[in-house]
């Protein structure tokens, strides 16, 4: 009897502990998986994008979640590894997860991509999609091109065309040397470069055109020798992370103090590592306009409240709110979380950003469609610095949507054709 009495007072205590009337799906969560570095040398980077993905989650849930749920993100840790990333890939697919959001190395990019057309094609009743919200090698729009993958960034060749537009119109430029990291994302951009440049300023030189391993450099004191050995007056690179602060630091003790042009020179300890050095020299090509002179009201607002929470970060990429809210609006649209239908109202959806613009994904090869900005770092007209150092972006010029746009070779396969 006393066994009984007890199994019944803690079957009372569980009913009291739980809401009356709410059904068990009220409290589940729509799952986002973010698999990406969170440890290594790249975690600095796949952390503030980790941050920033809780941030818009929670802007997404106080406006009412998706259907009626909430949003959640759940992060992976892939060590910028492929192979680590299959790994994790595995895990999101195990755990319910159909929502998978990557952005830090193309390489990385296309393994799961490939991974998870697999998926889908051996588990129709099981699929998942694969948002890319930062790996920009053109293949995965192009000839690498499949159903179930996104990408909310503007890929290297749209970035190297807004660039090469800059450079051609300085006269003074007269030699090029062209730097980046050895794997597909760093061989687009040298590709892209040497092609647009031929076709923009066939009298300038490429003096060189190099590739270091990517993560494993730790001392670049001889490739800015050998870049100050060329004779060049302008750097063209995609490095990011760990290599563009190790590239800077090594530029700036060794006094180079030619043009840079980029695509992630700022931020996570970026911005810091240039410094007063690169004041007017560094440029950088991206999706959305700095903020700075001015943000929009409802970017500075975002910015600041994003500040508030993680004081050592930075909003340095609006594309991960514009890719989630793209998300929670298909989702929305498809009354569902089923990944195909979820996909099939992703195609041509529009979306106004957080900045104003309009951007639209582009149904043919699932490349989202974009103005393209130009900045400059700077120290003046600061309003939203980076690394908290006084030193930030402003925007110095944009290319409209539709100049912006670029053909694409993809020849898309739908489920079911």
């Amino acid at each position: 009897m006393a066994l009984r009495h007890l199994l019944l007072v803690a079957l009372a205590l569980l009913m009291v502990a739980l809401p009356a009337g709410a059904p068990p799906q009220a409290q589940e969560t729509i799952k986002i998986g973010y698999i990406d570095p969170l440890s290594g040398p790249f975690a600095a980077t796949g952390e503030n994008g980790l941050y920033q993905f809780r941030m818009a989650a929670e802007r997404i849930n106080k406006a009412g979640g998706v259907l009626g749920k909430k949003l959640e993100i759940v992060g992976f840790d892939n060590k910028v590894s492929p192979q680590e990333s299959l790994v994790q890939l595995k895990k999101v697919i195990s755990e319910g997860i159909r929502f998978v959001f990557q952005g830090n190395s193309s390489g990385v990019a296309h393994a799961i991509s490939d991974a998870v057309l697999k998926h889908n094609q051996r588990n129709p009743k099981d699929r998942i999609l694969y948002l890319n919200y930062s790996a920009v090698d053109p293949a995965l729009t192009n000839e690498k091109c499949q159903y179930w993958h996104f990408r909310f960034d503007a890929n290297a060749d749209m970035k190297m065309a807004a660039l090469t537009d800059i450079i051609k119109q300085n006269k003074k430029l007269t030699k090029i040397y062209i730097i980046g990291q050895d794997y597909s994302f760093g061989k687009a951009v040298a590709e892209a470069a040497v092609k647009m440049l031929g076709q923009k300023r066939p009298d300038l030189k490429i003096v060189g055109n190099e590739l270091h391993p990517i993560g494993k450099v730790k001392d670049f004191s001889p490739y800015v020798q050998k870049i100050i050995a060329s004779g060049a007056d302008a750097v063209i690179t995609g490095n990011w992370g760990a290599d563009m602060i190790n590239l800077a630091k090594a530029a700036n003790e060794a006094g180079l103090k030619v043009p840079f042009y980029t695509y992630y020179a700022a931020s996570d300890g970026v911005t810091a590592a240039i410094g007063a050095a690169g004041v007017d020299r560094i440029r950088l090509v991206h999706e959305s306009p700095a903020p700075n002179p001015k943000a929009p009201t409802d970017a500075a607002a975002y910015y600041t409240a994003y500040k508030k929470l993680y004081p050592k970060n930075d909003v340095n990429q609006p594309r991960i709110l514009t890719g989630l809210e793209m998300l929670a609006q298909a989702i929305n649209r498809a009354k569902t979380t089923d990944a195909d239908k979820v996909a099939a109202a992703l195609e041509g959806a529009e979306y106004t950003t957080l900045n104003g613009d309009r951007v639209v994904m582009r149904k043919a090869d699932h490349q989202l469609q974009m103005p393209i900005y130009i900045s400059v770092h700077t120290d003046k007209n600061i309003v939203f610095d980076y690394d908290n150092s006084g030193f930030g972006l402003v925007n110095e010029s944009r290319v409209e949507l539709d100049k912006a746009t670029l053909p694409t070779s993809c020849k898309m396969e739908r489920p079911g054709a």
